[in-house]
């Protein structure tokens, strides 16, 4: 698996693994967490959830499934707008923490942008920082003119933008992208089989039966093909998760790329950045 290099020289792996609606029923419950725990034996070492994931229900699950191999993991969370604020920040991550059953976040995330400013977010952010409760941080769902907003309310210790990216929503790449690209900020890739409805299709059938894989796989394959990205697929079953990894090992010739290129155009014109 590749690996991505975020500002200040940390290493994470390409792929991780996302909880988006998992530990909400009790019947699941089991399969998940033996889904984490074979991603993370399989080196998705990254796990990313938010506090918003079934009203923490999703950390809840990761404490339980990965408490024991907490070292090993680089944990990331996402806070709501309404509490990205100086007096609600530290609340916020302090619920995180506790329900994680760690210490401290390796990555925690603005989740979208509300009406706090973001100067404040960023002052909050680095003060959590500074007390030893989170190590880097990030946003998610900024499009490049929150981006450019950030940086210049001080927010230049920002190490990602999380995004809605995948074969059917191309937009970031013709401006978000390369802005964040020039600047060493790598991107972290949510939905990237939107939701799994990129699970047939004419161009992904052709292309799956080429190289001996999944439709699925070679969707995660074309969002991974360029350096300084990671793809953070959720997977609810050891079956899903290992497909998930094998994806991360496919590479698509010049020739299957254009194919898919072709069958899933990017936008003529810029569009304002997509969200789940």
């Amino acid at each position: 698996m590749k690996h991505v290099t975020l500002p200040g020289g940390v290493v994470v792996p390409s792929m991780g693994q996302g909880t988006w609606k998992m530990g909400e029923r009790a019947e699941r419950r089991s399969d998940e967490i033996a889904a984490l725990r074979t991603g993370v034996e399989l080196g998705m070492t990254l796990i990313d959830t938010a506090e918003m994931y079934g009203d923490g229900a999703a950390e809840t699950l990761i404490c339980k499934a990965l408490g024991s191999v907490r070292d090993q993991l680089y944990l990331v969370s996402k806070a709501y707008p309404q509490n990205a604020s100086r007096s609600r920040l530290a609340g916020a991550c302090e619920a995180s923490l506790k329900r994680l059953g760690t210490d401290r976040l390796d990555l925690y995330l603005l989740h979208w942008r509300g009406s706090v400013p973001l100067a404040e977010t960023v002052e909050a952010l680095e003060a959590l920082k500074s007390a030893g409760k989170i190590r880097h941080w990030g946003v998610s769902n900024l499009d490049t003119d929150d981006m450019e907003e950030l940086v210049a309310a001080g927010g230049d210790g920002c190490v990602t933008d999380q995004i809605l990216y995948n074969l059917v929503r191309r937009g970031p790449e013709l401006d978000l992208l390369p802005w964040l690209a020039e600047r060493n900020i790598p991107v972290m890739a949510y939905s990237p089989v939107e939701q799994g409805r990129l699970s047939t299709h004419p161009a992904l059938d052709k292309i799956a039966a080429e190289v001996g894989a999944t439709p699925v796989q070679v969707a995660l394959s074309w969002t991974l093909r360029q350096d300084g990205l990671i793809a953070i697929p959720k997977a609810s079953s050891v079956a899903h998760v290992r497909e998930n990894r094998a994806a991360a090992d496919i590479v698509l010739s010049d020739a299957q790329l254009a194919t898919l290129d072709a069958a899933f155009p990017r936008p003529g014109d810029r569009r304002p950045l997509e969200m789940l």
